[in-house]
């Protein structure tokens, strides 16, 4: 009984490890992603630097610590606002993310973390 304790809470501490790696974006691939088509009907900056789009439902999305990255909102609303854009959508363990992989309108890549 005293060896079975520690091989449970191992392989949980493992399984919990596991998971919460699989959340974390790092080095993107195109073909590790979703494309999806949206309209973006605004822009707003969001917490730790980020750059918020927001589509005509519920749904948000977002470039991580955009505004670090050499971004800025009002580029961004002469280029995209009220335009139909292609994100690149991380896939994670469960699902698809709302990070922004990548951003264009037609050909023309408004940013992208692909190497």
């Amino acid at each position: 009984m005293k060896r079975i304790i520690p091989f449970f809470a191992l392989a949980l501490f493992l399984s919990v490890f596991l998971v919460l790696k699989s959340c974390v974006i790092n080095n993107p691939k195109s073909e590790e992603c979703q494309i999806i088509k949206i309209t973006i009907k605004s822009i707003t900056e969001g917490s730790s630097y980020d750059i918020m789009f927001h589509d005509n439902g519920t749904d948000l999305y977002y470039i991580n610590r955009g505004l670090e990255r050499g971004l800025n909102l009002e580029t961004l609303n002469a280029k995209v606002l009220n335009k139909t854009v292609t994100l690149h959508l991380p896939k994670l363990l469960f699902g698809t993310s709302e990070h922004i992989a990548q951003m264009a309108i037609g050909d023309d890549i408004i940013f992208t973390e692909f190497d």
